[in-house]
């Protein structure tokens, strides 16, 4: 005997098939067909749905920025400053583990060419930007510092670089200690 699936639940069931294939091929490589095969229901379905291909795309790349922003934000929930940065910093390492939400992150970043997908990518960096600033309160500098450290690592885990023995994927495999950001400031950087 089969179940039936309530709306909600085959909207998300099909939400986390097409993360794993956009994660993969991105917004034009994508099979809307693959999803809607994989999900056991027709393609008409999935663009009743969610619209069209780009609007499922536009959702889950939200989504996928979502993930870690708000997850940073919890785990500095009541701390400031640099404190708060370093719980940020070790939330967003351990984010990187969830690979589909990272490529989900890459794919927007690589479909920018389209304005839509530009202003939704725009609008969750201002988002994770502001989660850093707000929640700790470091300058301008510190925050664009650990942003742009956190890119580094989204690379480096989307190249699954664990899995490479050389002199450089060694060097980028480096642990980061507490205390990292306390040098980089507006001061200091003017």
């Amino acid at each position: 005997m089969t179940t039936r699936m309530s709306g909600a639940e085959r909207r998300d069931q099909v939400l986390g098939i097409a993360a794993v294939e956009f994660a993969n091929h991105g917004l034009h490589g994508a099979s809307v067909e693959a999803v809607a095969r994989a999900a056991g229901i027709t393609q008409a379905y999935v663009f009743r749905l969610f619209g069209t291909k780009k609007a499922l795309f536009l959702e889950l790349v939200g989504a996928a920025f979502d993930r870690f922003s708000d997850g940073m934000s919890q785990a500095a929930e009541g701390a400031a400053g640099l404190d708060a940065l370093a719980m940020m910093g070790a939330r967003y390492y351990e984010s990187l583990a969830d690979r589909t939400t990272l490529l989900l992150q890459l794919q927007g970043f690589a479909a920018c060419g389209d304005g839509e997908v530009r202003d939704l990518v725009r609008s969750r960096l201002a988002r994770m930007w502001d989660t850093v600033a707000g929640g700790t309160g470091v300058d301008p500098v510190t925050v664009k510092s650990f942003l742009a450290f956190g890119m580094l690592l989204n690379n480096v885990a989307a190249l699954d670089v664990d899995e490479v023995a050389q002199p450089w994927a060694t060097g980028v495999r480096t642990r980061i200690r507490p205390g990292l950001f306390e040098h980089i400031t507006t001061d200091t950087n003017q």
